[in-house]
């Protein structure tokens, strides 16, 4: 991993994918919401907001790049955070929806998923008696059987659309194959150092969110990649904060956001984004760590910059 610093990231995740509007009241899904929501993370510590779009009607996970547009110049003007668009989508998605808003706004940043994997959540459908919108039970429910593609092909052809942009990656890793896929890619010359490396914990079909996989990643992409990587980690729901924080104790930098938790503590929704950004931030201060401001970002995992972006 690249030299440890004080400095932690905060990265947060503002609605993604997975969850649905009846699950909390506290999801954005319009774009005036998201917006708000993404601004006020930002204020409340987060250096880079990795963001999402929903159909503004009913909170569907959409792609299209004219959603994105209603909520991006907002957030832009209003802030200095980086920008950080999805290529993920959701699994249900096709590589060219996933894909076409990161072409179209040239962000300094956009997620790349580094394997197919199976991705579920049917299990949340159980939860619920009372559904806000038609589709969110089929969704979920259907999610047993999602796969969530990402070939070798794939994520070739994003690194190569967009590789006249000037875009890096948050490479999100959801088990220890997929930094050996990304190994791959480095090896070929087509990622770029200094990677940034994302460690997702805790979906199922992924690597569990247990304190020893954490310790487990690390060592992997150490060997992997040596100095040449910057290290996030991130938790699905009960054990994002735990997790998070041993990552920031072995020097990495953290991600939150209702993307990945709805919760703020045991049994309690969190109210917005910028809750979870400020607990983390108390916490990490706590420890005795500073929080990076969103310059700072830039420079640890040498951005093109806010003014280089199609926003």
């Amino acid at each position: 991993m690249a030299k440890p610093t004080n400095k932690v990231i905060i990265t947060c995740a503002v609605t993604g994918a997975i969850h649905t509007p009846t699950l909390s009241a506290g999801l954005p899904y319009t774009p005036a919401d998201i917006a708000r929501q993404a601004i006020d993370a930002a204020r409340a510590g987060a250096a880079i907001l990795h963001l999402h779009a929903r159909n503004p009607q009913d909170g569907s996970p959409t792609g299209d790049p004219d959603v994105f547009a209603q909520f991006l110049p907002q957030i832009h003007g209003a802030c200095d955070a980086v920008i950080n668009l999805t290529t993920g989508g959701s699994p249900d998605m096709t590589p060219d929806q996933r894909l076409a808003a990161a072409l179209r706004f040239q962000p300094e940043m956009c997620s790349l998923n580094m394997g197919s994997m199976n991705f579920a959540f049917h299990g949340m459908a159980a939860k619920v008696g009372a559904w806000k919108f038609p589709w969110e039970k089929k969704y979920i429910e259907d999610s047993e059987a999602f796969i969530f593609r990402n070939t070798f092909r794939d994520i070739a052809r994003v690194y190569h659309l967009m590789a006249d942009f000037g875009t890096r990656y948050e490479h999100e890793c959801y088990d220890i194959g997929h930094l050996y896929n990304l190994a791959h890619f480095l090896d070929k010359g087509v990622a770029k150092p200094p990677l940034w490396i994302q460690s997702v914990f805790g979906i199922l079909g992924g690597i569990g969110a247990e304190a020893d996989n954490v310790t487990f990643m690390r060592r992997t992409a150490d060997r992997l990649f040596g100095n040449d990587y910057v290290w996030s980690v991130l938790a699905a729901g009960r054990q994002q904060m735990p997790l998070i924080t041993q990552a920031a104790m072995m020097g990495g930098h953290v991600r939150v956001g209702l993307e990945d938790s709805l919760y703020i503590g045991r049994g309690k929704l969190a109210a917005n984004n910028a809750e979870q950004v400020a607990k983390i931030r108390r916490i990490l201060e706590e420890l005795g760590f500073e929080i990076a401001s969103a310059d700072e970002a830039r420079r640890i995992l040498s951005l093109k910059g806010r003014d280089h972006v199609r926003i």
